[in-house]
């Protein structure tokens, strides 16, 4: 599954909890549909019934290890329910978190960078991948009055080491890195300039 044929564009925004992705993804796919593109925004984990099994009946054996395979699983499920074929009928696919989400957070729970990396190396890599990066104290200062999935994950030492681990990974070439400390207009311009740029480069069927 890491290569397929599809005539969209896949689209990930990464970062830390307060880092503006939600908002930034839902405007970009505004954008490119006002401008006459299909686009489509998703998001992971998925609401599947494999991720709220874990984190409720099998809340007690949780751990990074069992993470990182349960959001796997979760992952390969989203992609052949919804991401391939939208990215096969041409859209551009916007996606709030993915595999990069799994290696930072797992990666601070314990489980080493590489075995999450080789868990997810067979997933469907993203043409674009895009790092919100802002400082923890600011991320949770912005989460702090907005309802939230997972707020284990919330705790500002974890996020440090978050962080830690995705700016590993901006150093490794596998993510483009965007000052989200600024304004949510000026980073969402950034952001439309990086995928516009990815766009004028997809060959026209």
């Amino acid at each position: 599954m890491s290569s397929i044929e599809y005539s969209g564009l896949f689209v990930v925004l990464e970062g830390i909890d307060g880092s503006g992705k939600t908002t930034i993804s839902k405007m970009l796919v505004d954008r490119l549909n006002g401008l006459g593109f299909k686009a489509e925004y998703t998001f992971e984990p998925t609401d599947s019934e494999i991720v709220e099994v874990v984190r409720g009946k099998y809340s007690e054996y949780r751990d990074a290890y069992v993470d990182a395979l349960t959001f796997a699983l979760d992952r390969l499920l989203h992609l052949k329910r919804k991401v391939i074929p939208l990215l096969r009928a041409g859209f551009i696919v916007v996606s709030d978190r993915y595999m990069y989400s799994s290696v930072a957070y797992q990666a601070a729970s314990g489980a080493p960078i590489e075995w999450v990396l080789l868990v997810n190396k067979y997933a469907l890599k993203p043409d674009v991948t895009i790092y919100l990066d802002v400082d923890p104290e600011t991320g949770l200062r912005r989460k702090q009055f907005k309802a939230t999935r997972f707020p284990e994950f919330e705790v500002i030492d974890f996020a440090r080491r978050v962080r830690e681990v995705y700016l590993e990974l901006v150093k490794r070439g596998l993510m483009i890195s965007i000052n989200a400390a600024r304004p949510i207009e000026e980073v969402y311009r950034d952001v439309e300039a990086v995928v516009l740029n990815a766009l004028s480069k997809v060959p026209t069927p």
